[in-house]
């Protein structure tokens, strides 16, 4: 469903009420505006959205539910929009997403059953929602949803520079969208000239021109622990959630971490009822794709069946879950997953069951491993020869900023691993012997050792087909001194090699063609759109250029220390497998559409 086809109707059957004043339990009123159904003389279910974008970014979606006969209402946040109070972003959405349900529930166009839509931002307050048990809560449908400090504002105690990109963004009470979505280059020159400085990332937001008390307090909190606790669902809110729940993300969603943490979290603590109520789509989306899907992602091509009507699957969900409708068709199973290049929806009974198994693909090296085009193995059998692949780091090399900066790269894109030769190390399998489907998440487990207390590890999965091109895969991180927990730093303290855990790959699944080779590439995480870690073991948030210091990464190989790539294979496809084509197929995909939902 695109946006084109959201806005277009023979005549118009909504009424809008603008203006309309929601009051919290402390006094601050937040701004609303009512979509009724023009015919609306009944109490029904009542659906809304919470958003820091200004409400007006989603009236196309409020008039299409409108127009199906469930009122809607946008709301600003406080401290946006229209809404009273000052914004905070995250921590204050759970009360009042409350207060807001339950004055819902009293209107007279509601019949006392209220839900909630949106993604990213919008996504993640319908979990914030939730813990605060309404009574008057029905169902959510958390899509693409950050869970903060898993993926939003930090990705495994790493910080972003997009963090004030965003925090620009919703600055103020009006819309900044103009400025957030300027071309890329413009943030990218923003970034370069910071990275270039050898300023300490705390001073990013001066930089930027617009000092942020928000930014300064979450940096100041550079690991997981209680202060991020506050933001998400605790085990016993978990537990207390009874009502049906369907999680939307893609395989290529920023914010899919966060999204799968939540609906892992849930199903560890629910009860069986609430367990069995909780569905999970996954698409071969990107953030914005999770509300209107596209067959291309940043250079990826999908087939048609990914192209599924979001809306209308709202819909069938809603009035499935508050209306006595049908369950959605589309719903086969409680996991619902898209196989790229097969162009196929399949089904799952858990996110795990996806997996059938893991091939174990061992790391060897012979001759310069730090080379793309003379790489090292990733081979089924464990090396009998022990061999050490190796790169230097050095944060002063700001060689790579002008390139970077200059280019607006894609998952398809090779040039940049070609680029850091000696800066990487790079390892390829041989040619699958047939058609192999890879659904799940990789795991690997390295050997490595470095002689500074500190560094940032990147390690990234890609196919490379039979003509070269390569496609992106999936892709996780560690900063050395979190390699045994995120919520209590441990700087190294020797050289001698130590075994690094990769297990926060994001979900893939995509069907490698006979003749595809598997690369994988472990480096720095040296860019400038990310916090520099300069390896002096300091808080890496004060660190400047002047504390940098190169460091020499030794990744291991051998009996001794085996390094292991583990490749989640996608269970064989048995003739009475549940299929069926997408809910709906969308005509025009604007690009506009859903864009100004990115957490």
């Amino acid at each position: 469903m695109s946006e084109a086809a959201l806005a277009k109707v023979e005549e118009v059957d909504v009424r809008m009420q603008w203006g309309i004043k929601i009051p919290m339990r402390d006094g601050v009123q937040l701004n609303a505006t009512l979509y009724l159904p023009r015919d609306h003389h009944e109490p029904s279910p009542v659906i809304f959205t919470l958003t820091p974008y200004i409400g007006q970014t989603y009236h196309h979606f409020a008039t299409y539910f409108a127009e199906r006969k469930l009122p809607f209402l946008t709301v600003d946040v406080r401290g946006r929009g229209d809404s009273e109070g000052t914004f905070r972003p995250f921590i204050q959405e759970a009360r009042d997403g409350h207060d807001i349900v339950e004055w819902l529930a009293r209107q007279p166009y509601c019949n006392g059953k209220v839900a909630m839509w949106g993604g990213s931002y919008a996504g993640y307050n319908q979990w914030a929602t939730a813990r605060e048990a309404p009574p008057h809560l029905a169902t959510i449908v958390p899509v693409a949803s950050a869970y903060i400090s898993v993926d939003f504002p930090m990705l495994n105690n790493t910080v972003g520079c997009y963090v004030m990109q965003w925090l620009t963004y919703v600055s103020g009470r009006t819309a900044q969208d103009k400025v957030f979505w300027d071309s890329p280059q413009f943030w990218n020159r923003i970034f370069q000239r910071w990275y270039e400085s050898g300023a300490p990332f705390e001073k990013l937001d001066d930089q930027i021109g617009n000092p942020s008390a928000i930014f300064q307090e979450w940096i100041s909190h550079p690991e997981q622990g209680g202060y991020w606790d506050q933001y998400n669902p605790s085990s016993e809110e978990y537990s207390r959630l009874q009502f049906p729940i369907l999680t939307i993300t893609g395989s290529y969603d920023g914010d899919q971490p966060g999204a799968l943490k939540h609906y892992r979290e849930h199903l560890r603590y629910a009860a069986k009822e609430a367990d069995l109520q909780h569905y999970l789509v996954i698409g071969p989306w990107d953030h914005g794709g999770t509300r209107i899907p596209k067959t291309e992602i940043g250079g990826i091509k999908v087939g048609p069946e990914s192209l599924v009507d979001l809306p209308k699957l709202h819909l069938q969900w809603y009035a499935w879950t508050m209306q006595a409708g049908d369950k959605p068709a589309f719903l086969k199973k409680r996991v619902t997953y898209y196989v790229m290049v097969a162009d196929r929806w399949r089904y799952a009974d858990t996110l795990d069951a996806i997996t059938d198994h893991f091939d174990a693909y061992y790391l060897s090296a012979s001759g310069n491993s730090a080379d793309v085009l003379h790489s090292g193995f990733l081979d089924l059998r464990v090396p009998v020869t022990a061999s050490v692949s190796r790169y230097v780091y050095d944060p002063k090399d700001i060689s790579g900023a002008a390139f970077e900066a200059s280019n607006d790269f894609s998952y398809t894109d090779q040039r940049l691993v070609y680029r850091l030769v000696g800066k990487q190390v790079v390892y390829h399998s041989s040619p699958c012997e047939r058609d192999t489907e890879i659904s799940g998440f990789f795991k690997l487990r390295a050997w490595l050792s470095i002689d500074q207390p500190d560094t940032d590890f990147e390690a990234n999965v890609y196919e490379v087909g039979l003509d070269g091109k390569s496609v992106w895969l999936s892709s996780d991180r560690i900063r050395a001194r979190y390699r045994e927990s995120l919520r209590e730093a441990n700087l190294i303290q020797t050289t001698d090699p130590l075994l690094y855990d990769f297990d926060r790959f994001t979900f893939i699944s995509r069907v490698l063609k006979q003749g595809s080779r598997l690369r994988l590439v472990i480096g720095p995480v040296n860019s400038i759109h990310a916090q520099r870690n300069f390896n002096s073991g300091g808080v890496v948030a004060k660190e400047s250029i002047q504390d940098a210091r190169p460091v020499e990464v030794k990744l291991f190989h051998g009996r001794e220390h085996p390094s292991v790539l583990h490749v989640p294979i996608g269970r064989p496809c048995s003739s009475d497998e549940p299929s069926a084509p997408a809910t709906a197929l969308i005509s025009t995909l604007p690009p506009s559409a859903g864009s100004s939902t990115y957490a």
